[in-house]
């Protein structure tokens, strides 16, 4: 189950980066951040109305409130580094270098405690290898400093918000994003008015925005609610393989290339989830 929902979370992921980075083009990240986010506030303020899920908040560091603050405010600064990085270089090597994240929460949950088997070990040195081996070829001929720069703020940023995520999660998996959002929400006001700007969107790019939201919050959604049904080291890892989906819209839509050692990636992937699986 913890698995599943994991590379549910991958695909969605995948997928918003990819827009996103797309959007990211054309508009200024931070921009573009803000306003997914805000959109994803709402699917998530729609689904916590429907299913009953509102908890009174708890302000101790155990509660989903405070979680759901530094979550927001690092994976804001992860996704504005991602997006602008998808931007200035190819998204075959930023998506790769940004799901390196996992080694955060993963390592975070070790020490906490966590215990592997030795195969679940491998599984995950194999899948992680495997979400890396996407920008081989563009990494060994060189990258300029700037992508590099922000592939390591995303996965920086995104690791210490899936660790924050994962200690909510306990609490509330589903009023944890929504306080991830509306802290996005707030540093998107902050910088609009000091910038004087919201992006320069018109009403025609709403619908892909609105795409790009609902996805990431249900990605966080699912990943959160997978780090409460199995091991927070395996399911961080496994949902870390959204640079695969990536990729391969990459490969689809703008006709990037995919090199011999792309496709190693996903077969190695592929395997670190089979070993993962078959410990279980």
């Amino acid at each position: 189950m913890a698995i599943g929902l994991a590379l549910i979370s991958s695909l969605l992921w995948g997928s918003a980066d990819f827009q996103g980075g797309r959007m990211a083009k054309k508009h200024p990240a931070f921009a573009v951040t803000g306003l997914s986010q805000a959109i994803g506030l709402l699917f998530g303020v729609i689904v916590v109305a429907i299913s009953g899920g509102w908890e009174v908040p708890s302000f101790d560091s155990q509660g989903y409130f405070i979680s759901g603050v530094f979550a927001g405010i690092a994976g804001y600064l992860g996704l504005s580094c991602l997006y602008a990085g998808l931007a200035t270089g190819r998204m075959g090597v930023v998506s790769p270098i940004s799901s390196l994240s996992a080694i955060i929460p993963a390592t975070y949950a070790l020490i906490q405690g966590e215990k592997l088997l030795l195969l679940q070990g491998i599984g995950i040195v194999v899948a992680l290898t495997g979400a890396f081996c996407a920008s081989g070829p563009e990494v060994s001929k060189g990258l300029s400093l700037k992508p590099l720069a922000l592939a390591l703020g995303a996965a920086l940023g995104f690791g210490v918000s899936l660790t924050f995520m994962a200690r909510g999660s306990i609490t509330s998996a589903l009023m944890t994003m929504v306080m991830m959002r509306v802290a996005t929400l707030v540093i998107s006001v902050l910088l609009a008015l000091k910038l004087r700007t919201i992006g320069g969107f018109r009403a025609k790019d709403l619908p892909l925005l609105a795409i790009i939201g609902v996805a990431d919050f249900a990605a966080n959604l699912l990943i959160g609610v997978a780090s409460t049904r199995g091991l927070v080291s395996v399911v961080m890892v496994i949902g870390s393989l959204f640079p695969i989906m990536t990729a391969l819209l990459a490969f689809q839509i703008l006709h990037e290339r995919l090199h011999r050692i792309q496709y190693l990636g996903i077969i190695l992937a592929v395997a670190g989830i089979a070993l993962i699986s078959a410990s279980q």
